[in-house]
């Protein structure tokens, strides 16, 4: 069974908002997205309810979201490098910003807002167009009329067109097998063409404004096994940009040339489309591993859910204020 009201067992659905009429314009479908989050909250609960909206849609259309899983796992991954901001908390449980910013030297707070806002950009740009996409049993239609003209959402449009191919050839039940080979080969073309979009349009900009440093450091952390647990799992599904470029480094012989950086688009499209997409189609053929994974993410965001949100320390006076001292910019809330 698919569409909005389709069973997802485990995936809580979010909040019900009231809406009077279809959205009939892109800004109006954004606002309806959005109505699925909480209207204000810290970095952390934003990403933990990002994460969990992506396994909702993917849940309703497990056949043919392959995107919105793989943002599901990615967005989950974004927690790693927000952590630093919860190391220290006040006596209420509420944690103290300041405190863990001036004792890593601001802990590369600019390059934290980057990474943090890209993953609300990601979600503000593609999720509403699932949402637009199942809202009728002409979706694909109502795809072409808020998309056609729009330069931007030219590849989003042509992924989604190419996805829709593919799930009508699987939903002819005189397709041959090789018919719905071809179909499945059409899903995965149309999210992989959405996986890149979002890679160009949204994730490279903010990318370039990321400090050399912490460059290095989210190459070297870049790995995932799609949060399977097991060592044999594990195993099977495990890559990492960092070993996936020695690799090819040492095949070609690039030595003396700039060592690759998952920073720049070339490096790391090559690991996502020749690493993390052929493995994670593996992956999303066994459905008892990606629903336990997509599981585990929802359960460790009901848990995030029940922690307090990062607020500002109550300053006594400006001296008190890191930022008066040009240590520590604000962090920006999603």
């Amino acid at each position: 069974m698919e569409g909005l009201n389709a069973p997802y067992a485990f995936i809580p659905k979010p909040p019900e908002r009231r809406w009077i009429g279809t959205p009939d314009t892109i800004s109006g479908w954004k606002a309806l997205a959005d109505g699925y989050l909480t209207t204000r909250c810290c970095a952390f609960h934003r990403n933990m309810e990002i994460s969990s909206r992506y396994a909702w849609i993917y849940e309703l259309l497990p056949g043919c979201f392959k995107w919105a899983a793989m943002a599901a796992i990615a967005s989950h991954h974004v927690r790693f490098a927000l952590y630093p901001l919860r190391l220290d908390t006040d006596p209420t449980a509420h944690a103290v910003i300041p405190n863990s910013l001036v004792r890593r030297r601001a802990t590369l707070i600019d390059d934290l807002n980057t990474i943090r806002s890209t993953n609300t950009a990601i979600f503000d740009d593609i999720f509403w167009v699932h949402l637009a996409y199942l809202s009728t049993d002409d979706g694909i239609d109502r795809l072409r009329t808020l998309l056609r003209s729009e330069r931007h959402y030219a590849p989003v449009l042509a992924g989604f067109e190419t996805i829709h191919q593919g799930r009508r050839l699987l939903q002819d039940r005189t397709a041959s097998e090789g018919a719905r080979n071809m179909a499945e080969d059409l899903i995965w073309e149309g999210n992989v063409q959405l996986l890149e979009h979002e890679q160009r349009a949204l994730v490279q900009p903010n990318f370039d404004h990321l400090s050399g440093t912490f460059a290095r450091l989210i190459s070297i952390g870049s790995a995932t096994t799609f949060e399977v647990h097991g060592v044999r799992q594990d195993a099977a599904y495990f890559t990492s940009f960092y070993l996936s470029s020695l690799r090819r480094v040492v095949r070609h012989g690039r030595w003396g040339k700039s060592w690759p950086r998952i920073t720049r688009f070339e490096d790391r499209w090559r690991w996502l489309s020749t690493s993390i997409v052929p493995r994670f189609r593996r992956f999303d053929a066994d459905s008892s591993l990606i629903h336990a994974s997509l599981r585990r993410i929802v359960d460790e965001g009901r848990v995030q859910a029940s922690a307090p949100c990062l607020l500002s320390r109550v300053r006594r006076s400006p001296d008190d204020d890191p930022r008066t001292l040009g240590l520590v910019p604000r962090l920006a809330f999603s």
